[in-house]
């Protein structure tokens, strides 16, 4: 369909220059856009077609960038990428070079924070609407956040906080596309709650207590009496409501498909002194049959066929190979439990979720809770799984630490994304892991580079590693693997002449990599080996002997530079006063961007044409 409408948007003033009848069909031109462009270049679907209304209103009512909208997430921002300027360049979402599926300062001006994991918006906007305050601003501050997001703890602390800073400028916009907030009892509440969403009401509301609290002698206790009862009967209608306990006007629910309530509910809003959450009702995947029946299916998809709403699921990724091995192991162990943090499609957890529903559990997204929680269940003699992203990992710092190795019970971390994922980008790389994990003491990490590596891992550290076990692997299939591999079990492996005097290291997906590089190495008739590290955290102290004669170690990272296991095999080096000159090739102290795995890998020389030209070139 063409765009007239939105193809002549630059900015938000344009959306609100836009007449009322104007904005159903701005609706459709920007569900048609996200649709269209979302089936070539894949991306967050379902969440992003729900939003469209609501966006449309927030540009309406507020004024960005001077009113900050922070994204939760940020996989619901693509209508707000639309609106911002940005229909030019919405082809390009996702791609290297391209524009971000998440907020990007460096986008835009309207992108305020980065934002690519979940439950910080109300942190953030807390924070801005205080600044604001203290530099005497009468701007707003908008957190616009999913439901999903309130299983994270950091919203409830955002909250807590929320509530007693009474006179900030904070409005909290929960968009629920499922679940049930607060219970209504009737068609009375059902007429207060539109009543209660109306700007007229706020602003009648003012003027009445404002009036009442300047009666003579009797003025302000008659107020905080009427403001007593008036409460306790809304609490009778509503059976109380969890936000208004903790200090946070509740507004809602509003219809989060009808622009002209969302605009009046938001101007009431605006009114109030104080916190405000405006609860919204939407339809996940809105306006796209396929999405709308099957939203968890289109939350992120590839590329897909719009019309038959097809797209490739494929289980040759380590992914579903890693809930296969799960599942096998849990058939025969029945200690063995799955927790995932609101993941289970996306690690590969659905069978085990199915057939052993009392041993699976989902603690929403709470990754924190998640490690003590998998610590209960080891002191209770189940043997805990926790199956997590590399990114979103980085929450658990201190329970990795105090609840897990300090404690040394026995429970895995299976760390997936580890290494680069491509193109959800600067949020979402799994390049840090390593540089935390160093630093904590009786952990075991596995780096598995091929599927037979990974369920290897899996047994021992099921039962033959004491303690917390690390298994970390990559997003997508294995790369190339040598013909006459074969899976040993060892902490390491060696390939080649034993008295080689080159030696390239390395772990990880990119193993094959370093082995095709080494093939041509040694066809050239240069004298090297490589070194395979199955386990990178402790180093194994027999590495030692194997590289003790070596004149020039090659070590090759898929992940940070600062920390990571190189340094770590540098340091084992230094240590047992070995003198090859040592050449680390990882990735330096920065965010990668998006792109194409194969394409980051390349550009960073962890490809194996990039690995054979700086051995090539050091020789």
């Amino acid at each position: 369909m063409e765009h007239k409408i939105l193809e002549n948007l630059k900015s938000p003033l344009d959306v609100k220059k836009l007449s009322e009848n104007e904005l159903p069909l701005l609706a459709e031109e920007v569900r048609d856009t996200i649709i269209s462009t979302v089936s070539e270049t894949g991306g967050h679907l379902a969440s992003n077609l729900g939003a469209v209304e609501l966006t449309i209103a927030l540009h309406r009512v507020f004024n960005s960038p001077d009113d900050k909208i922070i994204w939760d997430v940020g996989h619901q921002v693509y209508t707000h990428k639309l609106l911002t300027g940005r229909y030019n360049d919405f082809k390009t979402l996702r791609k290297e070079g391209g524009i971000s599926g998440f907020s990007r300062p460096n986008e835009s001006e309207h992108d305020i924070v980065y934002s690519g994991h979940s439950s910080v918006s109300i942190s953030t906007a807390l924070g801005i609407a205080a600044a604001d305050k203290v530099n005497g601003k009468k701007n707003y501050a908008v957190a616009v956040l999913g439901d999903g997001a309130l299983t994270g703890g950091l919203v409830y602390e955002a909250l807590n906080n929320a509530g007693r800073m009474k006179d900030t400028r904070l409005i909290i916009v929960l968009n629920d596309n499922g679940m049930s907030i607060s219970k209504n009892v009737g068609n009375l509440a059902k007429r207060l709650a539109a009543m209660r969403s109306r700007s007229g009401y706020y602003k009648l509301k003012a003027i009445a207590e404002k009036v009442v609290s300047k009666i003579p002698l009797v003025g302000k206790s008659l107020a905080n009496l009427i403001f007593k009862l008036k409460t306790e009967v809304k609490n009778a209608m509503y059976q109380s409501n969890f936000f208004e306990d903790m200090g946070v006007t509740y507004m809602g629910p509003i219809d989060g498909h009808n622009i002209p309530k969302l605009c009046n509910a938001l101007e009431g809003a605006k009114i109030i002194n104080g916190p405000v959450l405006v609860h919204v009702n939407t339809v996940k995947g809105k306006g796209y049959t396929h999405a709308e029946e099957n939203p968890s299916d289109f939350h992120g998809v590839p590329p897909f066929n719009i019309e038959e709403g097809d797209f490739p699921r494929s289980t040759d990724n380590f992914s579903e190979k890693f809930g296969e091995f799960l599942f096998n192991q849990g058939a025969k162990d029945k200690r063995i439990c799955a927790i995932t943090a609101a993941m289970s499609l996306g690690t590969g957890l659905k069978r085990f979720s199915e057939e052993y529903p009392d041993r699976f559990f989902d603690v929403g997204i709470a990754e924190e809770h998640a490690v003590p929680f998998a610590l209960g269940l080891a002191k209770g003699n189940m043997v805990p799984v926790f199956v997590v992203y590399s990114t979103f990992l980085q929450r658990c710092y201190d329970q990795l630490m105090h609840d897990c190795a300090l404690q040394n019970s026995k429970m895995i971390i299976a760390v997936d994304r580890a290494g680069i994922v491509g193109d959800d980008g600067e949020t979402h790389n799994g390049i840090y892991d390593t540089a935390f994990f160093n630093g904590i003491p009786n952990i075991t990490v596995y780096s598995p580079s091929y599927y037979t590596d990974l369920n290897n891992a899996f047994v021992n550290a099921l039962y033959h590693r004491e303690g917390p076990c690390v298994i970390r692997y990559p997003r997508g299939s294995q790369l190339y693997m040598p013909e006459d591999y074969v899976c040993s079990g060892n902490s390491f492996d060696v390939f080649g002449d034993s008295d080689a005097e080159y030696a390239i290291v390395t772990y990880g997906r990119i193993f094959g990599e370093a082995f095709k590089a080494y093939e041509k190495l040694k066809s050239e008739g240069k004298k090297v080996k490589i070194i395979k590290l199955n386990i990178i955290v402790p180093i194994p102290e027999e590495l030692v002997e194997a590289i003790k004669n070596v004149k020039k170690v090659f070590f090759f990272e898929e992940g940070v530079k600062s920390g990571g296991v190189g340094e770590s095999f540098a340091s084992v080096v230094l240590e047992n006063k070995l003198s090859p000159e040592f050449i680390l090739t990882a990735f330096p102290d920065c965010f990668v961007k998006q792109g194409k795995t194969d394409s980051i890998l390349k550009q960073y020389n962890l490809d194996s044409d990039g690995m054979y030209n700086i051995v090539k070139e050091n020789l």
